[in-house]
């Protein structure tokens, strides 16, 4: 009879254990929600709701092309710069400034995209190959690129601003449809593409494989090199379409944007609840995360706390969430 006590105890522990596992980010979330509501009562007005999601949306691009590289055990500390380099060289083909423009500028907005993501593309090729080629650490390997991109966006730009976008440039950072901000209407297809590929095709099943065992993945007769590859290709691609919507948003390209993104690119990833250990985590969980950073930061400006707290607020949510993968991957 105490066995069976024991087993029926160990059994509802364990299941409260996964609820906690799979659902716990989602209930951080909506706690986060009503004690932000309770603490102001501008919070949950459509206005500021929809500030939220635009602030957002730059942020949660980038995290979800860090998903995939974090998922197999890489990181990519080069998205901030990629964001900056994409940003003013895209910019540069749709201003009306006869100096800070390409010959021809302004080209159609269809160019201006099309270059931008192609500069993230490149940078993130050359990461994934000096990562799966030559098999530097992606520390290391994406490290330098941080340092080769923000030096490329100054040599470009010669450390000055694009300014005077093309009003079609503009309406994909400032224009909205039916009332959705455009930033978020980007960041809910890059979304719902990332998880079709992640939950529904094979790639996305490599990937998974890749990250949580990559002896056994190569093995089985997966390329693995070129699964990391892929990855960084995507994180950089991600990347140059983040540098797009920020340089549409501030209206210019600006040689100095996307400083530390990659801090909160990494950290949505990470409350998020995917592994820096590879092989587990979901794109949902790091969108939860990227909204979670974008509502603390805008509840606390309301509340009028000052960005240095904001700071360490959000360093002890990122060793927060560490410390439980660490927990849950060792049992410790």
């Amino acid at each position: 009879m105490s066995e069976n006590k024991s087993a029926g105890g160990w059994f509802k522990t364990e299941q409260r254990r996964l609820i906690v596992q799979e659902y716990g980010i989602f209930l951080a979330f909506l706690l986060l929600v009503i004690i932000l509501s309770f603490s102001n009562e501008f919070f949950l007005t459509g206005g500021n709701i929809s500030n939220v999601l635009l602030q957002t949306s730059i942020n949660g691009v980038l995290a979800i092309g860090m998903t995939f590289v974090i998922l197999t055990r890489g990181i990519d500390l080069s998205v901030g710069s990629v964001v900056a380099l994409a940003g003013i060289v895209s910019a540069s083909f749709a201003t009306t400034s006869e100096t800070a423009g390409v010959i021809g500028s302004p080209y159609p907005v269809a160019i201006g995209l099309l270059v931008g993501v192609l500069v993230g593309v490149v940078c993130g090729s050359i990461s994934g190959a000096i990562v799966s080629r030559f098999s530097v650490p992606a520390f290391v390997a994406t490290l330098g690129m941080l340092s080769a991109a923000r030096g490329m966006t100054l040599i470009y730009g010669g450390g000055r601003p694009v300014p005077a976008l093309t009003p079609a440039f503009r309406w994909i950072g400032t224009g909205d449809v039916f009332g959705v901000p455009a930033p978020v209407i980007v960041l809910a297809v890059v979304f719902a593409v990332s998880w079709w590929i992640l939950n529904r095709t094979r790639f996305g099943r490599y990937i998974y494989a890749v990250g949580g065992n990559p002896h056994a993945a190569k093995t089985s007769g997966i390329n693995t090199d070129r699964i990391r590859f892929t990855v960084y290709v995507i994180s950089g691609g991600l990347a140059g379409l983040a540098g797009i919507l920020l340089s549409a948003r501030t209206g210019s390209g600006l040689p100095q944007a996307g400083v530390a993104y990659e801090l909160d690119a990494i950290a949505a990833v990470v409350i998020g609840g995917t592994s820096l250990s590879g092989g587990v985590g979901r794109v949902t969980g790091t969108l939860i995360g990227a909204l979670i950073i974008g509502v603390m930061n805008n509840g606390l400006d309301l509340m009028g706390i000052q960005s240095y707290y904001q700071q360490v607020l959000k360093g002890a949510l990122i060793v927060g969430a560490v410390m439980l993968d660490q927990k849950r991957n060792f049992g410790a």
